[in-house]
């Protein structure tokens, strides 16, 4: 398999810019070569996952292009502007939005304060949660965002309340709510059941085509069912991409996920 050309060679063959285009990214933390060179291309409205085992070095990546951190070297490049060393603030007006590993969700709130919270962030104005003041389109979107992820019944839940599984449903609708070009999902199935796992495939799987997706994650199924093209990562280098059928099949990476090639980063 061509791993070079399956990671960067997506959008340029269809003649289109890619949204997302890193070249040469490297990541090194002292002594510790966390990315050693990663080339990878996200096409518009392409469904990407990002797999390998715990060091592989994928949350690194995520986070280089979450602008949570700054490569070593190499460049960043998001629909068309270069981001390399351009703080993740920056990264909302680019239309990306994105989720984390840990919830970051304020549990003492119900399910439409948060969203609504996550719509004004990106919209601006005025952060109180005060009805007189929100707007009705702000009102209007965290309903259906609170809908597309499954939760329109739970509105005035307290997020506390809600089973671990519907937390993380609620942080895929705080991102669904901004709208973005560009939605980053952090390991969303960490810490979730068998069913819960299925029921978030199922919950992504129905997102807007029109919305380009880069999932980095440990689970391979959830991984596979949901994106149309898929790299996998160990040792902080790229060793296969291709589609989900391609990687099922692939010897090296089921090597790496029967636990018998080594990681960190």
């Amino acid at each position: 398999m061509n791993t070079e050309a399956m990671t960067t060679g997506v959008a340029e063959a269809e003649g289109v810019a890619p949204l997302v285009q890193l070249r040469d990214v490297v990541v090194a933390f002292g002594g510790l070569l966390a990315l050693g060179g990663v080339d990878i291309d996200v096409a518009r409205g392409e469904r990407l996952a990002v797999l390998g085992p715990n060091g592989a070095g994928k949350t690194t990546l995520f986070n280089v292009v979450a602008g949570d951190l700054h490569p070593t070297a190499g460049t960043v490049t998001i629909d068309g502007v270069d981001c390399t060393r351009a703080p993740s603030r920056r990264r909302p007006r680019l239309g990306v939005a994105r989720t984390y590993q840990k919830t970051r969700l304020f549990l003492g709130l119900t399910v439409a304060e948060n969203l609504q919270l996550a719509w004004t962030g990106k919209h601006g104005g005025h952060r109180s949660l005060d009805r007189r003041r929100l707007r009705g389109d702000c009102l209007d979107d965290a309903a259906r965002a609170a809908s597309a992820v499954w939760l329109g019944d739970r509105l005035d839940t307290v997020v506390g309340d809600l089973a671990h599984g519907q937390q993380r449903q609620l942080e895929v609708g705080m991102v669904v709510v901004t709208e973005p070009t560009l939605m980053m999902l952090d390991e969303p199935a960490s810490g979730l059941s068998r069913g819960e796992r299925e029921r978030l495939t199922a919950l992504l799987s129905e997102l807007a085509s029109s919305t380009t997706l880069l999932l980095i994650e440990h689970d391979m199924d959830v991984a596979l069912r949901v994106a149309e093209r898929v790299v996998v990562m160990a040792d902080g280098i790229v060793i296969a991409a291709g589609t989900p059928a391609d990687i099922r099949s692939d010897p090296l990476v089921n090597e790496v996920y029967l636990g018998t090639a080594g990681s960190h980063g």
